[in-house]
């Protein structure tokens, strides 16, 4: 079976044509971006049921994987049991971990400049001896300063590169950022704040009994809205209609 092959047997095709890739492990999806390069797009629920044209491509054209416990449920029902929640929160970190003692090298963009400080400062504190070639803060104002960046990363050639800005911002960017400096990129959202404590995620049992959206709608109850949408969306999984 050659590459190709291989890697649509990992995929799964939802009815509305959004593809995910089924992942068992960290390390199985850290192994698939290594050898391969490419965008780590993270798909939760959300991203499923409220897919547009433009985000279903974005998507499809990159290596989407299970963010959240609805899309590993609509893995499940797909036959793909082995599908493990992987939050891009924890998996940027579980990359940094893997690949920094390798001796590879990353290149970090996004938040305020207090955050992005703040993150650098505590990447190296935590893995000692970490390559960070560059960084900067994700306000990028004019097509002048997206375009010295990508230079910039053409230049230092990082094996990594983290983009928290928001999607589909982030993926577009790195878009761009892939057709100069093939790399391992991936998009982060508010993950830079979550580390630096500028943002709370849920306690640990919250996470690991798959109630982190709980957590948030009793800690922000304006959510509702939100979540009705996840109910909707998990009863289509039941339905068959994902």
């Amino acid at each position: 079976m050659n590459k190709m092959m291989k890697d649509e047997t990992n995929r799964v095709t939802f009815k509305n044509g959004v593809k995910c890739y089924a992942f068992g492990s960290f390390d199985d999806i850290i192994g698939y971006v290594s050898d391969r390069k490419g965008i780590l797009v993270a798909i939760n629920a959300e991203k499923i049921l409220h897919a547009t044209e433009q985000t279903r491509s974005i998507i499809n054209r990159n290596i989407g994987y299970s963010d959240g416990v609805g899309a590993v449920m609509a893995l499940k029902k797909h036959g793909r049991m082995d599908a493990l929640k992987m939050p891009g929160c924890e998996l940027w970190l579980k990359i940094v971990e893997k690949l920094s003692p390798k001796g590879k090298s990353f290149y970090l963009v996004g938040g305020k400049q207090e955050v992005i400080d703040e993150t650098v400062e505590k990447l190296r504190k935590e893995f000692e001896g970490i390559q960070i070639v560059g960084y900067r803060n994700g306000y990028i104002k004019t097509d002048d300063e997206k375009q010295k960046l990508i230079e910039d990363i053409a230049e230092k050639k990082p094996d990594v590169v983290f983009v928290a800005m928001g999607s589909p911002k982030q993926e577009l960017l790195m878009e761009e950022m892939i057709e100069r400096h093939p790399a391992i990129y991936q998009g982060l959202g508010g993950s830079f704040d979550v580390y630096t404590g500028h943002v709370d995620r849920a306690p640990k049992w919250w996470v690991d009994h798959n109630l982190e959206f709980a957590y948030r709608l009793l800690k922000q109850p304006s959510r509702i809205k939100r979540q009705i949408h996840l109910v909707r969306f998990l009863a289509m999984v039941e339905l068959g209609k994902i």
